[in-house]
């Protein structure tokens, strides 16, 4: 057992740092403004959580918010009031490290334009989009923080890796903070990609979608 606290600290320093960085670069590319969106990360005895009204673009480490197992704060400033819906896609996939929840323009553009259907809310249109996203379903609107919005998203957590919710913007998990970001930014440029678009394409025919399932492991 010697040594493994200091491993728990490092590992959680990286883990604030991603965080710290994942934050900016989002913020300067306007993927999101003001204080409006949150990031989290699972950690072995817990999770870390942006501040609730915080900018993601001006995070510092030492204000990431800790959570134990037992749902308490332990350190830091106070949590996102979007706590219960990361903690209920932690519960239900535990091969998740990783949210990011933004209000993208251009995803809730989408959602007040009309999206393609509840079930995805964008259309197959490129291979990238099918090999990184995946299915998306639309969660209509609630005002935020919401519980059933939470149990909604939690219900879906190991079946999809994305979900846009209505006027509010996408909410993505993956393995971690900077792959479940990548994801984000995926989902948003097709979002962009099919709102400026006149006649809008055509998605990808069902050979095309079974070609990417079976060479590179798409769920779609």
């Amino acid at each position: 057992m010697t040594g493994t606290p200091a491993l728990l600290i490092t590992n959680e320093a990286r883990v604030r740092e991603e965080i710290c960085v994942t934050g900016a670069s989002l913020y300067q590319r306007g993927y999101t403004v003001g204080t409006a969106g949150n990031i989290s990360a699972r950690l072995d005895d817990g999770w870390l959580i942006t501040p609730t009204d915080a900018c993601l673009g001006w995070l510092d480490p030492a204000d990431i918010a800790k959570v134990g197992l037992d749902g308490h704060a332990v350190s830091g400033g106070q949590p996102s009031k979007t706590l219960a819906l990361h903690r209920g896609i932690y519960a239900r996939n535990g091969e998740v490290r990783g949210i990011v929840h933004t209000h993208s323009t251009h995803l809730v553009a989408l959602t007040l334009a009309g999206v393609w259907s509840e079930a995805d809310v964008l259309p197959p249109i490129t291979p990238y989009y099918v090999m990184k996203v995946g299915h998306v379903p639309l969660i209509r609107y609630r005002r935020p923080g919401d519980p059933q919005v939470a149990e909604q998203i939690a219900a879906l957590a190991d079946r999809v890796r994305a979900v846009l919710l209505e006027r509010l913007g996408p909410v993505v998990w993956e393995r971690s903070v900077a792959q479940a970001a990548y994801a984000l930014e995926e989902l948003e440029e097709t979002a962009r990609l099919w709102l400026m678009t006149s006649p809008q394409p055509t998605p990808l025919n069902e050979a095309a979608l079974d070609e990417l399932r079976t060479v590179f492991g798409a769920r779609w």
